[in-house]
């Protein structure tokens, strides 16, 4: 289903259609769609507070929003698979990476 909506978004980028949400942020420019995707992530973090209905709907807009980011700045759904294949069976230390303070 991802790459389906990829395709869409990517179609709208290459033939606008009127009225279309897409196009609004595309037309917005990349500080609009940056600021979108901050904001479902935001939403996303409340969501998994309160449950799982508004965390699955939060997800979607997030998804949504971060795949249009990605048509924005051209990069496709091959990049991030490369990217996400590369990580596969690495062994990632804990003491390397920047501590988190918890709350």
């Amino acid at each position: 289903m991802i790459n389906e909506v990829y395709q869409e978004i990517l179609e709208r980028k290459k033939q606008p259609k009127d009225g279309s949400y897409t196009n609004y942020l595309f037309d917005k420019g990349l500080d609009k769609i940056l600021k979108k995707v901050g904001e479902e992530a935001t939403e996303v973090i409340i969501a998994a507070k309160n449950d799982n209905q508004e965390l699955i709907a939060e997800t979607g807009d997030l998804v949504y929003h971060l795949l249009v980011l990605l048509v924005e700045q051209g990069v496709s759904l091959a990049d991030i698979s490369d990217e996400l294949a590369a990580r596969v069976g690495k062994k990632s230390n804990v003491h390397d990476r920047k501590v988190i303070d918890e709350y």
